[in-house]
């Protein structure tokens, strides 16, 4: 039975631009498991209310649903044990829990850049929607969240350091092929991806090159999705 993925989009059905649902999106394909996207915007929350609770990613899968990317990514490894695992085993888990933490920490310096700009590619009732809620959590308005964009992805770029330095010694962050670690990783940087037309890395960044694996990856999966680049 194919599995059905809720996952965020905006006034364009075909921009899957959430850093939440990417994860999930990558380990699926990992997996080789077949799903279904269904498109789901801000607003739509009784949509998923079958979840019990108002934010994707959620899958549906024989019948069970599943929210949370993190509680998703350890459905499909206890439930297709025989499919490509997501983790490298118990000890590869344990060193991915840890990673975990160190992705807010990038995907705190990453939002300030893509708050305005996936505000831009919502449609006018989500668009209400977002900037009400926020700029209420923020305490200031959209246009005011980035500040200095160069000094913004500046604090990005430093932030990605320790895994700069992995890169020096293996293609992934899960060694030589990728794990989920590197799908929670690639979820925020294809969400900057997907919203903005920032030139994220140098070409000579090893960030970059790991980029252009994750993009490669799974048959080109991540490759083939639509952005908001004009040149990728």
């Amino acid at each position: 039975m194919t599995i059905d993925l809720f996952e965020l989009r905006g006034k364009d059905p075909d921009l899957k631009f959430s850093p939440s649902v990417w994860p999930t999106r990558m380990a699926l394909v990992h997996k080789d498991l077949p799903f279904n996207s269904v498109p789901w915007r801000f607003t739509e929350k009784d949509a998923i209310a079958f979840s019990g609770q108002k934010l994707v990613p959620v899958i549906k899968d024989n019948g069970k649903s599943v929210h949370d990317s993190w509680a998703i990514a350890n459905y499909l490894e206890e439930t297709y044990p025989d499919r490509p695992s997501l983790f490298g085993g118990p000890a590869g888990k344990s060193g991915i829990v840890f990673f975990r933490r160190y992705v807010s920490t990038v995907y705190g310096a990453a939002a300030p850049m893509a708050v305005l700009p996936v505000w831009s590619r919502l449609d006018e009732k989500d668009q209400t929607y977002f900037r009400e809620t926020r700029e209420a959590r923020l305490g200031k308005k959209l246009e005011d969240v980035c500040g200095d964009p160069a000094a913004r992805l500046e604090t990005f770029r430093t932030t990605l350091g320790p895994v700069r330095a992995m890169l020096d010694d293996q293609p992934f962050v899960g060694g030589d092929s990728p794990l989920y670690s590197d799908h929670m990783l690639f979820g925020v940087v294809q969400w900057l991806r997907c919203v903005t037309e920032l030139t994220l890395f140098d070409a000579d960044d090893a960030v970059h090159g790991w980029v252009e694996r994750m993009l490669d990856a799974y048959d080109g999966h991540a490759r083939k999705a639509k952005t908001c680049r004009a040149v990728d």
